[in-house]
């Protein structure tokens, strides 16, 4: 699990490597997004010290949008023989924490995000008269291969497929930065070597670089 200190340090560590999104509404249903910070927000959290949920800033994310973020997350990153799926390793956790930071960078995430929610129980309801936390897992994937790929999706879907972009990514990062994670990528860092011999000779033939 991604203990609590860990997701702090992402939140605001990661702030300046995300990449800005088009915010443009292009049919999302509006949620409550309002920001919850006032004039600036003080200054950073101590790091070094265990919190409690909730005890730096308020978070965000409801019983409802918790249950439809875990969802969400493990549709992307589902479990497998060889990983868990996102929300085993707390993906949604560190979504919360996200969205619920006071800096500007995460303030726009959470309104992209909770506008992304809206817009997913609102196009459960047209297509099958239910929330989409309530779907079947083909009812759920023929919404979401609607909105995966910004390229394709409609005029109409726009402002959806950015929205499942940035939560992909956030899941992504989330997921990958946790050791079943590194794991899966079968990353190799990290570790100390005896000898370094460079590159193997293969990969720089494959990379022109011989």
């Amino acid at each position: 699990m991604i203990d609590r200190r860990t997701t702090i340090k992402w939140v605001l560590a990661a702030g300046a490597a995300w990449p800005l999104l088009d915010r443009g509404d292009g049919g999302v249903a509006r949620a409550d997004s309002t920001a919850t910070a006032a004039h600036g927000y003080g200054t950073d959290p101590n790091l070094t010290a265990d919190h409690k949920p909730g005890e730096i800033w308020p978070l965000t994310l409801t019983a409802a949008q918790r249950r439809l973020a875990g969802i969400l997350a493990d549709i992307i990153i589902p479990a497998d023989e060889q990983s868990p799926g996102a929300t085993a390793v707390g993906v949604v956790e560190f979504i919360d924490e996200w969205v619920s930071a006071p800096y500007p960078h995460h303030q726009r995430d959470r309104a992209l995000v909770l506008d992304g929610f809206a817009w997913l129980d609102t196009e459960a309801a047209k297509r099958f008269s239910k929330g989409f936390s309530e779907l079947s897992t083909l009812e759920q994937g023929s919404i979401c291969d609607d909105i995966c790929n910004t390229a394709r999706a409609t005029p109409a879907r726009a402002a959806a497929a950015r929205f499942f972009a940035l939560y992909r990514d956030l899941t992504s990062g989330a997921f990958y930065s946790t050791p079943a994670g590194r794991k899966d990528l079968k990353f190799i860092g990290n570790v100390r070597l005896a000898r370094f011999d460079g590159p193997p000779p293969e990969l720089l033939k494959a990379l022109g670089l011989e």
